[in-house]
């Protein structure tokens, strides 16, 4: 009789039968690492080389182009689901000392609107920057030029610096270091003494210094950057798109309309009833639906980017392009089954050339194909009649 092989237990112990079969680190050696998997990567924006990154870009613009960034920036900001209903750029003889204005409701009134005051120097912002603008705010203030507003925010493209940094955040400190500096004539405040009323004063006592504060560059380009077009434009900014998603080994649910309608059209081609599972049994079927559902995943890496990097629907955009440069061809009388019209809107798509889009940069081979898929699958289009 022979002998049986002796088995190993998980842990490569001797088996009830004897023996030993040894595994990997049986020896006393450490077993192999496992292979790293590469992980996919990401939709993502990056900037072009040779670039300089945005904060740095700001530094290069001039005071028109500052206020009209800060004015773009702030057209974009959201307070919950609210935005501005108006944001206008000021800066020039007789803004009164509001450089960009932005109103919360249409009409001007007190604690509806936010002042941007733009200051694009080489060096942060300091007290001696801040205060002379401070003492023209507070004479328009009292003179009525314009109502009280919610806040008063110094825009630099280097932020302010510690000191002024430090006041922003201790109004109280800021009052009195405005005042102080005033009755010194000093921080650039030497010609304006005869300002600082007994009115002035207490006009100052009594304002509300928690309006004042320090816009930083960060949040302007967070702002900005939801118009994903104008922030790439801007900046020299690319959209990167990352690896497509895998094909599912089973179809997912949302992918059943137009795997369906595949299916239709195989049942015509053949005459008789078919089934998912009969199409994937059949050899010349089932491969033309697996590279089917290859497109269809090209594209949807293509709506998925779409999707991350742009605020509009460009993808949808793209579909409808797709579905006017296709329409005649599927459309033709001369077309008599599924198939045909399949083969027609797939070569058709393949020719077209969408330029118009701003995904165009980043298709690639099977994306056009795969959108008739998606078509189908969003019942703008049928291949059986």
């Amino acid at each position: 009789m022979a002998q049986e092989r002796p088995t190993a237990t998980a842990s490569g112990a001797p088996s009830e039968s004897g023996g030993h079969v040894p595994i990997p680190g049986d020896d006393g050696e450490k077993p192999p690492a496992p292979a790293k998997l590469r992980k996919p990567k990401k939709n993502r924006l990056v900037v072009k080389r040779g670039t300089v990154p945005p904060s740095v870009f700001l530094h290069t613009v001039s005071d028109k182009e500052w206020e009209e960034f800060i004015a773009a920036a702030c057209r974009q900001r959201t307070f919950g689901r609210a935005k501005y209903v108006s944001v206008k750029v000021l800066g020039n003889a007789g803004d009164k000392g509001r450089d960009v204005e932005a109103r919360l409701q249409a009409a001007l009134v007190p604690d509806g609107w936010d002042l941007y005051q733009a200051k694009h120097y080489e060096q942060r912002l300091t007290p001696g920057n801040a205060y002379p603008e401070l003492v023209k705010f507070f004479g328009h203030l009292l003179a009525n030029s314009f109502p009280v507003p919610r806040h008063y925010y110094f825009c630099a493209p280097k932020n302010a610096g510690p000191e002024l940094h430090d006041l922003l955040a201790q109004p109280d400190n800021l009052r009195t270091g405005l005042l102080s500096a005033w009755k010194a004539g000093s921080h650039g405040l030497k010609d304006h003494a005869a300002k600082l009323t007994p009115k002035m004063k207490d006009f100052i006592d009594a304002f509300d210094f928690t309006r004042f504060r320090e816009c930083q560059v960060v949040d302007l380009l967070a702002w900005h950057a939801i118009d994903t077009n104008a922030h790439c434009k801007l900046f020299g900014i690319e959209p990167e798109r990352g690896d497509d998603p895998e094909v599912p080994a089973q179809a997912e649910a949302y992918e059943m309309t137009y795997i369906s309608e595949l299916i239709r059209a195989y049942t015509e081609a053949e005459g008789v009833p078919m089934d998912l599972a009969e199409v994937l049994a059949n050899e010349v079927y089932g491969e033309h639906l697996a590279a089917a559902r290859e497109a269809f995943y090209a594209a949807e890496g293509l709506k998925r980017f779409s999707r991350d990097i742009y605020i509009e629907d460009e993808f949808k955009n793209l579909l409808e392009m797709v579905l006017k440069g296709i329409k005649l061809k599927v459309k033709s009388p001369l077309l008599k089954t599924g198939l045909a019209r399949h083969d027609a809107a797939i070569d058709a798509a393949h020719a077209l050339a969408v330029t118009d889009s701003v995904l165009h940069s980043r298709l690639r081979g099977g994306d056009l194909p795969g959108s008739c898929h998606h078509l189908i699958n969003e019942k703008k289009l049928t291949w059986v009649r």
